[in-house]
This record gives C-alpha cells, sequence and structure tokens, in this order.
C-alpha cells in the first residue's frame, strides 16, 4: 500500500474543477457544475469576476510579498476600510480562518493578563460549532470526531449548548475570559443564534468585563445578508475573527478588534511571515468594492428570500425526504430526515449541482453571492430532478 501524493485526510469525490465560469465550475472531463457550495462559503463573487482577477493582476505586476518587518500601505488602507466598515479599531491580518480565530483567541487572553486578570484564561464555546482544525481550535470544540488521533486537548475551554443562556450565565466562573461563539453555525447545520442568546451574552460580558468573540469566518463578508451577521442582532463583539469570502477565493482572513481588546496585542505578542501581503490585501480590496455597497447586500436579501420561499414551497412534495428550510441571507440550509450525504452525493454525480452536507442532517445551500434568478431556477430544477430520483439506498 503506498500514500497517496495529496495527503489522504479528505474523502475526495469524483469531481476534479480546471475551470471556473461565474457560478458553475468545469471538470477536466468536461462536466459543468452548478456551484452552489461555492468553496464552501468562500467563492462569493464566483470564479471569474473581472474586479477580483484585475486587482489581483495587477498587484502581480508590481507586488507580491514582503516582510511585515515593513510599512505595509497596502495593508494599512484595508485595515482602516474594515474599521470604517465594522465595530473594530484595529485588525490583524492572517492567511486562513483557523489561523483568525487563533488570534481571536490569544487577544481575548491577552487582554486580561495585561491588566492583571492572569487567572483568566478560559473561553466559553457551544456544542456543535466549528472554529478551525489547529490544535487551539479543536480543542474550543466539543467535536470528538475532530479530537480523534490528537490528544490531548489544549486546556481553557468549556463547551455549553449552543442558545441557552441561562447555562452560559451559570458557567461564568473565576476563570472565565469570554465566550467564543459563531452567531450563526455553519458547519452545526446553519443554526442562528437568537437575539436574546447573543445580546444576553453581550451583557454578561459588560458585566463581569469578558470578551465576546464572534466567529464570523463563514456567516462574514455579506453570507447572511449584512457585511457581518452581528449587525442583525443588534450587538457588536469586542474581537471578531473572518476569512473565507473576504478574499473571494484568495486565502486570507483577519482578526477585528476595538483598541480595548487588542490592549495586550503590544510588539512581539503575534505575527505572520505572509499575513497581510500586498496580493491578499489585493484580493479583500476587490471584493469589498462590492460587498460593502448596501445595495448588493438589499439584494443578497431578497435573493435569498426568494430562493427560501422557493425552497420552502418545493419540500412540500417530497415529505418523506425534506423537513424544513431555514437560514439568513444567502446562508441557507434545507433540513432533510436522513443523513444528508448520500443525498449530496446524488445531486452532485447525477445532476450536477454541488451543495455542501453539515450537521444536524442538513444541506448547505451556498451559491455564490452575484447568482441571478437564472442561477435560482436552474438549481430549482435540479434539485427537482434530484429529488425525483433519488433512491435513499444510494450511498456518497
Amino acid at each position: 500500500m503506498s500514500i497517496t501524493p495529496l495527503m489522504p485526510v479528505y474523502p475526495r469525490c469524483g469531481v476534479r474543477p480546471v475551470r471556473g465560469e461565474h457560478c458553475h465550475l468545469i471538470s477536466e472531463d468536461g462536466r459543468r457544475f452548478l456551484d452552489f457550495a461555492s468553496g464552501i462559503a468562500v467563492n462569493l463573487l464566483g470564479h471569474s469576476h473581472a474586479g477580483l482577477i484585475g486587482a489581483i493582476q495587477k498587484q502581480a505586476e508590481t507586488l507580491m510579498h514582503v516582510s511585515n518587518l515593513y510599512g505595509s500601505p497596502q495593508g494599512e488602507a484595508i485595515a482602516q476600510r474594515l474599521i470604517e466598515l465594522t465595530f473594530a479599531d484595529t485588525v490583524f491580518f492572517t492567511n486562513s480562518g483557523a489561523e483568525a480565530v487563533e488570534c481571536a483567541i490569544k487577544t481575548a487572553r491577552a487582554y486580561h493578563q495585561h491588566v492583571g486578570n492572569d487567572h483568566k484564561y478560559e473561553l466559553i464555546t457551544f456544542k456543535n460549532a466549528f472554529h478551525g482544525r489547529t490544535m487551539a481550535t479543536i480543542s474550543a470544540s466539543n467535536q470528538e470526531k475532530m479530537h480523534k488521533g490528537f490528544l490531548p486537548l489544549l486546556a481553557g475551554f468549556k463547551y455549553l449548548e449552543f442558545n441557552d443562556l441561562e447555562a452560559a450565565k451559570a458557567a461564568i466562573g473565576p476563570n472565565t475570559a469570554g465566550f467564543l461563539v459563531e452567531p450563526i453555525q455553519g458547519e452545526g447545520g446553519i443554526r442562528i443564534a437568537s437575539n436574546e442568546f447573543l445580546q444576553g451574552l453581550r451583557a454578561l460580558c459588560d458585566e463581569h468585563d469578558l470578551m465576546l468573540i464572534l466567529d464570523e469566518v463563514q456567516s462574514g463578508v455579506g453570507r447572511a445578508g449584512t457585511l457581518y451577521a452581528y449587525e442583525q442582532f443588534g450587538i457588536a463583539p469586542d474581537i471578531l475573527s473572518t476569512a473565507k469570502g473576504i478574499g473571494g477565493g484568495f486565502p486570507v482572513g483577519a482578526c477585528l478588534a476595538t483598541e480595548k481588546a487588542a490592549r495586550g496585542m503590544v510588539i512581539g505578542a503575534h505575527g505572520s511571515t505572509y499575513g497581510g501581503n500586498p496580493f491578499a490585501m489585493a484580493a479583500i480590496g476587490a471584493v469589498l468594492d462590492v460587498v460593502s455597497d448596501e445595495g448588493f447586500l438589499a439584494d443578497v436579501r431578497a435573493k435569498g428570500e426568494r430562493l427560501r420561499g422557493r425552497l420552502e414551497q418545493f419540500i412540500g412534495n417530497y415529505p418523506e425526504l425534506f423537513e424544513s428550510v431555514h437560514g439568513r441571507g444567502l446562508f441557507i440550509g434545507i433540513k432533510l430526515k436522513i443523513e444528508p450525504r448520500a443525498f449530496v452525493a446524488h445531486m452532485r454525480d447525477n445532476h450536477q449541482v454541488l451543495t455542501v452536507s453539515a450537521g444536524d442532517n442538513v444541506v448547505r445551500v451556498l451559491p455564490p453571492l452575484v447568482i441571478d434568478d437564472s442561477h435560482i431556477d436552474e438549481f430549482m430544477d435540479r434539485l427537482s430532478a434530484a429529488a425525483a430520483s433519488y433512491q435513499p439506498e444510494e450511498v456518497a
């Protein structure tokens, strides 16, 4: 037995994309797939957006990378744009979502140690969350499937039920540094926090001088219909992690923080060789040029409502297969009455439409934010054909 050239940690399917055109992917065998997965909420401008391509090409011709030992006109400009668009006062750029969450965890701990509360290091997190694949971020999750093979976990995390404010209140102790929570759990099944829950966490943080960290790696950058999902809950975090869609396909993330929260992030406290490089900043700039526009975001919300409405009407045709539809913006979940991976594979392999399975028997529908009604029509046609032809004994 010989190991594969790519380390075999993914159960890769037979789709092998070589080219993208707007909201479709073309595989090496010529098949054309409607991409309602978007690289798991990454390609929010589709696969051939002229503005994004042009920005990256232009940057490649001038400067790709310099060390963070030098000044960064590009990074400063993009950080300022994010500050003006959000709650934040300062930004640290990373290469991925997991790194952005790592930075958020360190920022919260550094705050307490900076103000003399060295005993406050524990973050309260929530079951069925997904925060990344590093040692700290798997330790922040209660999912045993991510723990297997990597024990012991890092100390300093406590898991509670999502949306249980009373449990969160009761769990605060002398070592509590704050809460780490997704306002909308993506991998967990597009489970939306209640207003009461997030507003209650914010109040608890204010009362006890704790850090409220929001993981918006998947829900952010317009995916849920506002630039960041927290805007829909009437609160602001102290620290926020963002990635995925913020680069439109280029690998980049960021940790956003208030001045107070970042008090302990002083010279030497953190670093990154590639974080905030000019290439990544060009990508973020091109994405923000589109997604930060309120008219564009209103259109995302409208398209999401149309798609959800059609899905809600449709699922009643197959009561043995579908249970419900939920979500915000173009962050949509279809809850099945069966484990969803086989149905996702059936749609992909037999009807050339890409979606993503999630927890709680949910199929995630994550189209590029630039879809139009023709793509919604195409998706509904393919979903309808897939449901009509699906045999439950099919396996992924």
